[in-house]
């Protein structure tokens, strides 16, 4: 069999396959980084399936977590299948599916607001605008962008990323503070969260501005990033409708699946749902 060895051209390549995949800018950044680790990780060795074998029990050697593990082969896999390299395919780790999410992880009700008023006593209006905007209504960090002027005077933002486009509608006390925020940063047009050079917001920076805010709050750093503002949204409006196609619709999901996951409770959650079976005498 033909030696296959990763190559710097090859990674660039494969950078310019995603974005011509219109995959969203964060997954192009992890697939890229993946794939950078595992080229590090080989050392000019070719790579074969006794390779990729070893690379997956030395993930687990270093205590990464399974999913975390699996996303990773899914990133070497995608640039395995760009590079008609079938035979290296790796497989996925098996992993029952959870019934609970870590409470270290889970950011609660109580926590957020703590975030949110921190902020304000900061004076960081921006980030406090920011976090309020995606928990609010679920959006991802990478469709912060569609977040302007224009959609918070319509009361209702249209998306369009993934290949998909759908409408998020913007509650209405939120597109007036989105409005307050704009007139007074003098932001006449289009996106609303820009840095002070008027370019948008990164996931880096929104990242690094929520873990400086933690500090101040007095909540655990693994419990605040974007993603788990959108987890509380979802906690929060399938208890109020519980209606999981309908969540599933508006957090822009195509499988039910994904949704689920979503709603994960905590195991101490789980525990009292448990307890109030009442069936232990």
């Amino acid at each position: 069999m033909e030696e296959r060895r990763i190559s710097t051209e090859q990674i660039t390549a494969f950078g310019k396959y995603l974005h011509a995949e219109e995959r969203s800018a964060g997954t192009i950044e992890k697939y890229l980084r993946d794939v950078k680790v595992f080229t590090a990780w080989l050392n000019g060795r070719s790579v074969t399936k006794e390779t990729i074998t070893e690379w997956k029990e030395n993930l687990l050697e270093q205590q990464y977590a399974p999913v975390t593990i699996n996303s990773m082969l899914a990133a070497i896999n995608t640039f395995f299948h760009f590079m008609d390299w079938k035979e290296c395919r790796a497989k996925f780790l098996k992993i029952q599916r959870q019934m609970f999410r870590e409470q270290s992880r889970e950011l609660t009700r109580g926590e957020y607001n703590r975030l949110l008023k921190t902020a304000r006593s900061l004076g960081w209006k921006r980030l406090e605008l920011l976090m309020e905007t995606i928990c609010a209504t679920g959006i991802r960090v990478s469709e912060v962008q569609y977040i302007t002027v224009e959609a918070a005077q319509k009361g209702k933002a249209q998306i369009d990323l993934k290949g998909k486009i759908r409408t998020i509608l913007l509650p209405s006390k939120l597109s007036k503070k989105l409005i307050k925020y704009a007139k007074h940063k003098k932001i006449a047009s289009g996106e609303i969260f820009l840095t002070r050079s008027g370019k948008s917001l990164s996931r880096k920076q929104i990242w690094m501005e929520m873990k400086r805010l933690c500090r101040h709050a007095d909540v655990p750093e693994s419990k605040v990033f974007p993603h788990n503002l959108r987890h509380l949204f979802a906690t929060t409006f399938y208890k109020a409708c519980k209606d999981i196609v309908r969540l599933a619709d508006v957090l822009g999901h195509s499988n039910v699946e994904t949704t689920r996951i979503y709603l994960l409770t905590t195991g101490q959650e789980h525990i009292y749902q448990l307890d109030r079976l009442g069936l232990i005498l």
